[in-house]
């Protein structure tokens, strides 16, 4: 399965969160250790839905990024 991850930077570290498994996140100092740790949290995740019985979410979201033109400054 592959999920959609959305990464945001801090000042001091990375986030991320997974948009089709709410509650899934992970936090690290470097982006690349951030996609091992997000990695690690989504078969947590997964894994803790079916040990619960609970329906695992089919990764349905996608991201792109999108280009825009400076806005003027005032």
């Amino acid at each position: 399965m592959e999920y959609t991850v959305v990464i945001e930077r801090a000042p001091q570290n990375y986030a991320a969160w997974v948009p089709d498994l709410p509650g899934c996140v992970a936090t690290a100092g470097s982006r690349e250790e951030l996609l091992d740790e997000i990695r690690e949290a989504i078969g947590i995740h997964v894994a803790s839905l079916r040990e619960h019985g609970e329906p695992v979410p089919e990764p349905r979201s996608t991201a792109a990024v999108v280009e825009v033109a400076a806005a003027p400054v005032a």
